[in-house]
């Protein structure tokens, strides 16, 4: 159960019902991760502008998804590696896809160099070293797309840690985390 109340939208009023309806246009449904963060609509609009900034990025959905789910995996967020499972399905991605990246690989060496950074991002706390950077760039990364691997994993991260901390109703078919050996 929730550690914060889930907002029904239709309890709600002003600044709340405004981003919980325009979710609601965007994705068709309001997941239980928008309604925990619209106890706070600032923390809600912050996430949805973020995000919404970095789906007009250089890295199509397949990339952002295949982030989220490597994020996720790498960070034991049951409910993103849930929703983004999910997500990835909805944007094309199929379940080889799936679980690769939740392994921080691909069977294309770009993707690989992106999931590998990625992960080098949460492991490292950010403190990548410059070798590391210069192999994403030999595998084709532009410096544009790697700052926004960058923003991605730090994006998911925070929506780990949020549905991790406030224990976030996991409102989509549920996905455990891999186990050490299966990684």
């Amino acid at each position: 159960m929730a550690r914060l109340p889930i907002i029904n939208p239709e309890n709600s009023t002003g600044k709340a019902l405004d981003l919980l309806t325009a979710v609601k246009k965007k994705l068709g449904l309001v997941p239980n991760m928008t309604r925990v963060m619209v106890n706070s609509p600032a923390v809600l609009e912050a996430y949805l502008q973020f995000s919404g900034s970095l789906e007009n990025g250089s890295l199509d959905a397949k990339s952002r998804e295949r982030i989220a789910l490597e994020t996720a995996e790498a960070n034991k967020c049951e409910y993103c590696l849930s929703a983004h499972t999910a997500i990835g399905k909805m944007v094309g991605l199929n379940d080889t896809e799936i679980l690769d990246s939740r392994r921080a690989r691909s069977t294309d060496a770009k993707t690989t160099a992106a999931l590998h950074f990625s992960r080098l991002v949460i492991e490292k706390r950010g403190a990548v070293s410059e070798a590391d950077v210069e192999a994403a760039r030999k595998a084709g990364h532009t410096n544009g797309e790697l700052a926004e691997v960058v923003a991605l994993t730090v994006l998911n991260i925070f929506t780990n840690y949020f549905n991790i901390a406030f224990q976030v109703d996991v409102d989509f078919p549920v996905v455990k985390g891999l186990s050490a050996a299966a990684r």
